[in-house]
């Protein structure tokens, strides 16, 4: 029983179901992304660029006999993931708002005793 135990408190830690929660939210908006690279920003800003390049779709533009297409599409992809995590932060911290500074603690007890025996030692 206590194996059982242990993975049910380890299987079941905040962490570990946030971590799992924020792994399928990413799959589903990579999701999202790739298809706004794909089906909206590819053929509005690359679609002259394809037809010049006699390419008919991402995939397949090449120069000098290298295919390119692909690397492009990840890269746009990156950065609209990039843009959108870093605005997502951003709100994420102004609606948390700044931290507040804890001042540290004064002497204790201790450390005051001990700070009168210094100082009578050095008289």
């Amino acid at each position: 029983m206590g194996l059982v135990k242990e993975f049910k408190d380890f299987a079941f830690k905040g962490n570990v179901v946030d971590l799992a929660v924020a792994v399928i939210i990413g799959a589903a908006f990579g999701k999202i992304v790739t298809s706004l690279v794909e089906d909206v920003i590819t053929p509005l800003l690359l679609n002259p660029a394809l037809k010049a390049a006699g390419a008919e779709n991402i995939s397949k533009l090449e120069w000098n006999g290298v295919t390119y297409g692909n690397f492009l599409s990840a890269v746009i992809s990156f950065i609209c993931i990039a843009i959108v995590l870093f605005m997502i932060i951003k709100a994420a911290n102004k609606i948390k708002g700044p931290e507040e500074v804890v001042a540290p603690a004064g002497p204790t007890e201790d450390q005051k005793l001990l700070m009168e025996i210094r100082d009578l030692l050095k008289k």
